[in-house]
């Protein structure tokens, strides 16, 4: 299963954010800078992670971005779907529906693959992620905010 480049992108930012010192609130622009993803594309990321609750933003002077609780504790399986949707892995009913939608065992086999993918996630949380091998490498991308 393929991620698409939004849910790696979500996965990316919430890391970053869980490794930050706890008083840190860097800017979304910091952000894409330090993980070299467009600015446009972590606007857009950073928006649906405050709808989920997962990073609270402050605009002006003194704002910026911070990992919540929920953020911290949040299984890497369940920020995946919130992110991914509910899309179907192939698209058997499209424009040109498949003539062999009607028999065809594939796509229930393919979903119950993602279900099984994510659920392999689960077990894993954000925090986590941020505390392993990866913590150093993260915490040097981590300037300080002027």
């Amino acid at each position: 299963m393929q991620l698409t480049q939004f849910t790696d992108l979500g996965l990316r930012v919430v890391m970053y954010l869980a490794a930050a010192p706890a008083d840190s609130t860097p800017r979304t622009k910091t952000v894409a800078e330090q993980l070299h993803i467009s600015y446009a594309h972590t606007t857009k990321v950073v928006a649906r992670l405050s709808e989920l609750g997962v990073v609270t933003t402050r605009r002006g002077r003194g704002g910026g971005l911070a990992i919540t609780e929920l953020g911290r504790v949040a299984t890497i399986g369940w920020l995946t779907r919130q992110l991914e949707g509910d899309g179907e892995t192939v698209e058997c009913d499209g424009a040109k529906p498949c003539p062999l939608r009607n028999g065809c065992r594939l796509r229930k086999a393919l979903r119950e693959a993602q279900e099984a993918f994510f659920s392999s996630l689960d077990g894993v949380t954000v925090a986590d992620l941020a505390k392993s091998k990866i913590e150093p490498v993260l915490l040097t991308l981590i300037q300080p905010t002027p």
